[in-house]
């Protein structure tokens, strides 16, 4: 099935009028409401080497959830439940990618990026877990996948586990709340390793765990549905105690992987493996020091509370000040096997939002804006909001807590770079949704605010770099539009659109408005550094 031609290039020249035109591709608010100039964003300003991709997952568009050996996940029952998914829908299809996977792979290379970071199925290629096979065909699957990529110059990213995990294992162990699950973890990434990791040099072991344990065990919005007053009223769950526990599991499942690749694989691979944490920006909701404060706990609640053990060996002491004993522990040996167990850290950065304390004063009222809970451990005592006296932090997207913050991107990363010593960091996904009443107006010819979008973001993490952050790449999210978990397919984040009857892609302007900015190939005012160098600290194969 061949994907629809692009746009003409007048179309594409009125299309550039319309994007200098835009408040956030030119003009972008500083940290201090102040707009200030930044240059147009080109490729020549990020080094060479600097790996620019776009990404996906597994569940999100393979659909043939139960073709050639595939059991099922717990994602492909959860949302048979009524009321799980907005309109009821399913990745039962999902964009087809399962079929469709060659196409797909040409539409990426058309685009010219360097690496596609994709997930593999944990039921396709184990479906009952460690007890039963390997399924050949699941692997046929993902080796076609790798090197159809490499055949075209472009590198697998590949991401282990992305929250799909086959539901013979989910009632067996009850999900990430039982540590017999990690065991089950390493057994799947060894699998990837023996079978993929001859050609695979980008690993990420999980994909945002702090979003894992937080939607599936807090808020009750991902599989196995947990959550308690005043998150959510569902039929099991502790929202205080159980996110902490499964976070906890799969920081360990993520260390023991991570030591196996280390000594058992790595030395012949040559490549490296990291950990992606949802990373939100906060800033403060006045200027009052205890919601200066809030900002530092609301970061420690969600970037560090995944990074810092795995960094230092121990969650950060703003969670260990307030979660007392029921925050886990690690033993002396979990410690020394956490610790620096990560060669990369994996940014998803999407948002930037207020923080406003909850200790010194009452977030619990049938007026504010605060989400249920902030007046609670788990939450870090903290208010998060994307508005202030009804004005949002910035333009409105597809997702109410996603507003566009250009500067958040450079705070982050700077956050991350300070707090970690620097360590060589990915923005694994960035991306755009607009918003449902745009989607006529925007959505092909005029696709104005995602270029936007993307271009204001690459300019301030730019910035970063110019400034010090050891930055090694940016993946856009997404290919195509796909089944965005339990919003369905309401959100649309793809630089290609999916009709739903036909399935066939369309690529948006911004697919184009990529692939030109990918094309450039001028000078860089930073020192260039050479793809072997550029990882050449880490991960290094044996000559």
């Amino acid at each position: 099935m061949k994907v629809t031609t692009m746009l003409s290039s007048s179309s594409f020249l009125l299309l550039i009028l319309l994007i200098s035109a835009n408040p956030y591709a030119r003009a972008l608010q500083g940290g201090n409401g102040i707009e200030e100039e930044l240059e147009d964003v080109k490729r020549s300003d990020f080094p060479t080497g600097f790996l620019f991709g776009v990404a996906t997952s597994s569940y999100q568009i393979e659909g043939a959830i139960l073709e050639d050996g595939k059991s099922l996940s717990n994602w492909d029952v959860f949302v048979h439940k009524n009321g799980n998914v907005n309109n009821g829908d399913t990745g039962d299809i999902a964009t087809d990618h399962y079929h469709r996977y060659l196409e797909d792979i040409e539409t990426i290379h058309s685009l010219g990026v360097d690496a596609y970071r994709f997930s593999i199925s944990w039921s396709r290629i184990l479906p009952n877990g460690k007890l039963g096979g390997v399924n050949a065909a699941g692997i046929m699957f993902y080796n076609s996948i790798i090197d159809n990529l490499l055949l075209r110059g472009i590198q697998p990213f590949v991401t282990i586990h992305h929250w799909d995990i086959p539901q013979v294992l989910s009632h067996e162990y009850g999900g990430w709340l039982n540590p017999l699950f990690q065991d089950d973890f390493v057994h799947f990434a060894e699998t990837c390793f023996k079978n993929f990791g001859d050609r695979v040099r980008y690993w990420v072991t999980i994909n945002e765990p702090n979003i894992a344990a937080d939607f599936a065990y807090e808020r009750g919005k991902h599989p196995p549905g947990h959550c308690s007053p005043p998150f959510g009223n569902c039929s099991a769950g502790n929202s205080d105690t159980e996110p902490l526990i499964a976070m906890h599991n799969m920081l360990l499942a993520h260390a023991k992987a991570s030591k196996l690749y280390r000594e058992q694989f790595q030395p012949k691979q040559g490549g490296v493996i990291g950990i992606v944490v949802h990373a939100i920006m906060y800033e403060p909701f006045t200027d009052d020091e205890h919601d200066k404060e809030a900002v530092k706990r609301a970061l420690a609640n969600n970037v560090a509370w995944a990074f810092d053990p795995l960094v230092f060996g121990d969650y950060p002491p703003e969670m260990r000040r307030y979660h007392g004993n029921e925050l886990p522990k690690f033993t002396p040996e979990e410690r020394l096997l956490i610790r620096d167990s990560i060669d990369f850290l994996g940014l998803n950065h999407y948002a930037t939002l207020y923080a406003k304390d909850c200790i010194r004063s009452s977030c619990v009222s049938s007026n504010s804006a605060c989400a249920p809970g902030g007046d609670r451990a788990i939450r870090g005592f903290v208010c998060t909001t994307a508005e202030r006296g009804g004005v949002l932090i910035g333009e409105p997207t597809g997702l109410p807590t996603f507003s566009v913050v250009p500067r958040g991107m450079e705070e982050i990363v700077d956050y991350v770079k300070n707090r970690y010593h620097n360590k060589p960091m990915l923005i694994t996904e960035n991306g755009y949704s607009t918003p449902p009443q745009q989607e006529q107006v925007d959505d092909f010819q005029l696709d104005v605010k995602r270029i936007a979008f993307h271009k204001a973001y690459l300019a301030f993490l730019a910035r970063a770099m110019r400034n010090g952050a050891d930055v090694r790449g940016y993946f856009v999210w997404t290919l195509m539009d796909d089944f965005e978990w339990s919003l369905g397919y309401d959100v649309k984040f793809g630089l290609y659109s999916v009709d739903r009857a036909t399935l066939n892609r369309t690529p948006r302007s911004s697919a184009k408005w990529y692939r030109n900015f990918l094309g450039n190939i001028s000078s860089s005012s930073m020192k260039p550094r050479t793809a072997v160098a550029f990882w050449s600290k880490v991960g290094r194969a044996e000559e």
